[in-house]
């Protein structure tokens, strides 16, 4: 049996920018996607802390934007500049790698920089 588990995380980055006229993701600065694990064009959840929302997107590395946070697309109009985000990664896992599993946990600063 396989396990849908979480394995990275980024908690509470600030949204900086919204675009709406894009095919819809998260731009992300490269220094958050290595320090969390994640990877580009991954799958992931964003969960707004600030208004509830959750959405599903991909993940786009903006490697020349370092504390920059962005939704493009439709998922614009689901955050807005200011708002505090937790983005999520998730595997499949079987029951051994699910027990021994650790999540990896970037926490930020105020300027989206890893701890």
């Amino acid at each position: 049996m396989l396990f849908h588990i979480c394995r990275s995380k980024i908690h509470g980055c600030v949204l900086t920018d919204k675009q709406l006229e894009y095919g819809g993701s998260i731009g992300l600065p490269l220094e958050l996607v290595e320090a969390s694990g994640l990877y580009p064009n991954e799958r992931v959840q964003v969960l707004n802390l600030s208004n509830g929302t959750r959405l599903e997107t991909y993940v786009i590395v903006e490697e020349d934007q370092v504390g920059k946070v962005t939704l493009y697309g439709p998922a614009a109009r689901l955050g807005e500049v200011g708002d505090k985000l937790i983005v999520l990664a998730y595997s499949w896992m079987d029951e051994e790698e699910a027990k021994s599993h650790k999540l990896v946990t970037c926490r930020v600063d105020g300027n989206n920089r890893p701890l």
